[in-house]
C-alpha cells in the first residue's frame, strides 16, 4: 500500500513538472511569435569625408537621394557665424573658413562630388532656401522660406480684414536645375503670394515630391501657406491644392497649439513635407500640430496620426522618408525638437522604435529636420540651427526591438 501510494506521489509530480515546462515552453513560443521586428541602424561617424576649400556647413536644411544613389544636401551659407567664416571679411580675418556652395552632392563613401547654386541669371536664388528634392528624372528642386516686408494678403482664404494677416514672405517661388546647377525653370514670384487660394505663387515652400507615374510636382506649401499644392513637373501648369482634411485651406490665426485642443481643423505653418508612397497615399508633416495626415493623390483625406502630441514649440513632425523594400512597409519620422527618429510601421502608423538623442556627438541630434534614404536602406539626416551637418546611419536589418527609445546608436563595433 505504501509503496503504491509513493509511485503515485512520484507520477503527480513528474505530471505537473511537465505540465509547467510545458506551459513554459508555450510562453516563451508566445512571446518569440509576439517579437516586434523592426529596421535597425548605426552611425557611420567618419561620414560625410572633410569638405575641401576650408568650407564649413551652414544650417543644413534639405536632403535627397538621386537614382543613382548620390546624396544631395543644401544648406544655408549665411546662417554661419562671422567666427566661422573670418576667410570671407575684408581683409581675411584667417585662413579659415568659407560657407561651402549652397548645394552639395556627395557619393555613397562621402566624398564631395559637385557643388553649385546661389543668385545667377534669370531666377530667384530664395533669401532662405529651404528643401532639396532630387526628381525620378534626376533634376534639382530647390524651395525657400525668406521673410520680407509684411504685405497685406488679399484674395479667397485670406484672413479677413483687421486680423493683422500679413504675408511676410519674400521666397513665394521654387526653382528647377539640371545636376549641374543649369537653371530650368521657375514657378512663382518674390512677395507675390495673396494666400493659401493662390494658384500662380507659393509662400514659403518647404518641401517638393516628384511622382515618376504621373510627373506630377507635389508641394507641402508650407511656411506662409497652409497647403499641399500640384504642379505639371514639366510645363509647371497648376492641377490642384487642399488643406488639412482636404478642405478648402484658409489663412486666419489658429493661435497657439494646445495639445488639450480638438484637432485643428486647418494646418499649421510650417505644412513641412508631403512625400507619396510607392501605393499611391501621401504623407502630410503638419509639423506645429504635431500630425501625419495621409491623403490620396487628389486630396481626399484618408486619415491622421498625432506623434510626441504634448511637443510645443517647433513641433515633433518634420519630415518623413520610406523604407525600401517593395511595400516601403516603414515610416522614418525626424523630429527636431524631441531630436530622434521614429521607425513607424506604416500601415497602422504605429511607433515600434525610435533612435537619437539631442548632442553633438555623432548619432546625436540639434534640430534634426530633412531626412531620406538611399537604395540601401540607409538612412541620411540634416540638422538646421546650430546642428549645421549631415549624417549617415547604416542600415543593419531587421532586429527584434527591445527598448521604445534605443538613444545613440553607436557603432557596435568601436564600443570597449
Amino acid at each position: 500500500m505504501k509503496n503504491n501510494l509513493l509511485v503515485g506521489a512520484v507520477l503527480i509530480v513528474i505530471a505537473v513538472i511537465l505540465g509547467a515546462g510545458s506551459a513554459m515552453l508555450d510562453d516563451t513560443a508566445a512571446q518569440n511569435t509576439a517579437t516586434v521586428m523592426a529596421p535597425s541602424f548605426e552611425v557611420d561617424p567618419m561620414w560625410p569625408q572633410p569638405l575641401p576649400n576650408h568650407w564649413v556647413l551652414g544650417q543644413a536644411i534639405g536632403v535627397s537621394v538621386d537614382p543613382q544613389d548620390h546624396i544631395w544636401i543644401i544648406h544655408r551659407g549665411s546662417s554661419l557665424e562671422a567666427k566661422e567664416a573670418y576667410a570671407v571679411t575684408n581683409p581675411p580675418g584667417a585662413s579659415c573658413c568659407l560657407p561651402a556652395p549652397p548645394v552639395l552632392e556627395f557619393d555613397q563613401s562621402g566624398k564631395l562630388l559637385r557643388h553649385w547654386g546661389g543668385p545667377g541669371q534669370g531666377y530667384d536664388w530664395p533669401q532662405s532656401n529651404h528643401g532639396l528634392t532630387v526628381d525620378y528624372k534626376g533634376n534639382v528642386w530647390i524651395g525657400g522660406n525668406g521673410r520680407g516686408p509684411a504685405v497685406p494678403v488679399s484674395g479667397a482664404g485670406a484672413a479677413p480684414e483687421g486680423q493683422g494677416q500679413t504675408a511676410g514672405f519674400a521666397d513665394n517661388q521654387i526653382l528647377k536645375f539640371t545636376q549641374d546647377g543649369r537653371f530650368l525653370m521657375q514657378m512663382g514670384h518674390p512677395y507675390q503670394s495673396q494666400g493659401s487660394n493662390d494658384t500662380e505663387n507659393l509662400r514659403g515652400p518647404a518641401k517638393l515630391f516628384v511622382d515618376a507615374k504621373t510627373n506630377e510636382l507635389y508641394v507641402a506649401d508650407g511656411y506662409g501657406n497652409r497647403r499641399v499644392i500640384v504642379y505639371d513637373a514639366d510645363t509647371g501648369k497648376y492641377k490642384r491644392h487642399w488643406g488639412a482634411y482636404g478642405r478648402v485651406p484658409d489663412d486666419a490665426n489658429l493661435g497657439p497649439y494646445n495639445p488639450s485642443d480638438p484637432p485643428a481643423q486647418h494646418f499649421r505653418n510650417p505644412v513641412h513635407c508631403a512625400e507619396l508612397s510607392q501605393d499611391g497615399l501621401l504623407y502630410v508633416c503638419d509639423r506645429p500640430n504635431d500630425r501625419i495626415q495621409v491623403f490620396r493623390p487628389d486630396g481626399t483625406f484618408v486619415k491622421e496620426v498625432f506623434i510626441a502630441k504634448n511637443t510645443l514649440g517647433d513641433g515633433s513632425v518634420w519630415d518623413i522618408a520610406f523604407s525600401k523594400d517593395p511595400e516601403q512597409r516603414y515610416l522614418y519620422l525626424a523630429d527636431g525638437a524631441n531630436e530622434k527618429i521614429y521607425v513607424i510601421l506604416r500601415e497602422t502608423l504605429e511607433i515600434l522604435t525610435s533612435f537619437g538623442d539631442g548632442g553633438r556627438q555623432p548619432g546625436q541630434f540639434y534640430a534634426v529636420h530633412s531626412i531620406a534614404t538611399d537604395s540601401r536602406g540607409n538612412i541620411y539626416t540634416t540638422e538646421t540651427y546650430r546642428g549645421q551637418r549631415v549624417q549617415k546611419f547604416v542600415y543593419k536589418g531587421l532586429a527584434p526591438v527591445t527598448r521604445m527609445d534605443q538613444g545613440t546608436v553607436w557603432p557596435k563595433s568601436t564600443q570597449r
